[in-house]
């Protein structure tokens, strides 16, 4: 066949003033300020896009809280490596995160940060000599605190959190287990063996780690059993705790609790499969709504607790925006 350029006499158009669009020019940004305060800066971000969602996702929390409905932060180990426990803490401690729930590798830096101030090895060099992982403390504390939790019928979240209140670390207060062992709200670790660098010392007791994780998980399962109303947020973990989401709601539902107004949230720097199945739309298909936050944790994580601090403590929204 031979093709000629096609005419366009007939096209039709209509008047940009009649047509729906998705941005409008009270959705735009307001620069900053010089000394201006961080209201200003939160009612100057655009209406659009992440932040839209970090703002209603804020909104959300603030409202579960209101209405006494759980706020529960499931997380990866990076966020406590890239500074963030004192800002967990501190959502704790102001009651709006009421249960957390952590994949292995958090107690490793959780502890190492109470016991001694810094965390995170060079994995990169210490693979060299086959001396990555082998902080005896590390393996010694942790592993201890496992067995003696599991003897006496306590999960990992709690025997870890006990441990550091009770041994008295010179930076225990960096501790999130800790915080949340002297708040009593449930702490949860859910392992997978063989991913955590305590499992490869002597002193680990794969039955004990089995034990005191299986008890967290039944807890977890009890937490997600009341979240009617609130908010799950998964914060870094792309797998582990997106899985044990699933798991438990699973449960929740199948024992016959009512587990469908609800809140999810992920907030990664890249938007995974399992965590967008497993968190954000699986779990929301009976009711409501779910954010896929994308950005780097320790940013986005900060400025999401400022903006529910901040509302927590007076009238701070502008409800002219979103």
């Amino acid at each position: 066949m031979h093709y000629r350029p096609i005419k366009l006499e007939g096209l039709r158009t209509y008047s940009i003033k009649k047509r729906k669009s998705k941005v409008r020019k009270e959705f735009l940004a307001t620069p900053y300020k010089k000394a201006g305060s961080f209201k200003d800066f939160i009612d100057g971000l655009p209406d659009i896009l992440q932040a839209r969602a970090v703002r209603e996702l804020a909104r959300a929390i603030i409202k579960a809280r209101k209405q006494d409905r759980p706020v529960v932060l499931g997380m990866g180990a990076h966020v406590i490596k890239v500074g963030l426990s004192p800002v967990i803490n501190d959502l704790i401690n102001k009651d709006i995160i009421t249960a957390i729930a952590t994949n292995g590798a958090c107690i490793i830096h959780d502890f190492e940060l109470s016991y001694a101030g810094h965390t995170s090895e060079d994995v990169h060099e210490e693979i060299k000599t086959g001396m990555f992982g082998m902080a005896k403390e590390t393996g010694l504390y942790l592993n201890m605190a496992i067995k003696r939790g599991a003897r006496r019928g306590i999960g990992i979240g709690r025997a870890v959190g006990e441990m550091i209140e009770k041994k008295g670390f010179t930076y225990k207060e960096l501790s999130i287990f800790r915080t949340a062992y002297l708040k009593d709200i449930p702490a949860t670790v859910h392992v997978a063996i063989g991913t955590d660098i305590i499992h490869m010392h002597r002193s680990a007791d794969g039955a004990a780690i089995g034990k005191a994780s299986l008890l967290d998980f039944r807890l977890f399962t009890s937490v997600v059993s009341e979240l009617e109303g609130g908010v799950y947020i998964n914060l870094g973990s792309a797998v582990i705790m997106p899985e044990v989401f699933l798991k438990a709601l699973t449960i929740a539902r199948n024992l016959g609790h009512r587990v469908e107004n609800i809140t999810t949230a992920n907030m990664d720097f890249i938007q995974h499969y399992r965590p967008r199945e497993n968190v954000l739309v699986r779990p929301t298909n009976l009711g409501g709504r779910y954010f896929a936050i994308t950005g780097h944790h320790e940013i986005m994580f900060p400025l999401l607790a400022a903006m529910i601090i901040e509302e927590l403590e007076g009238s701070f929204f502008d409800d002219s925006k979103g």
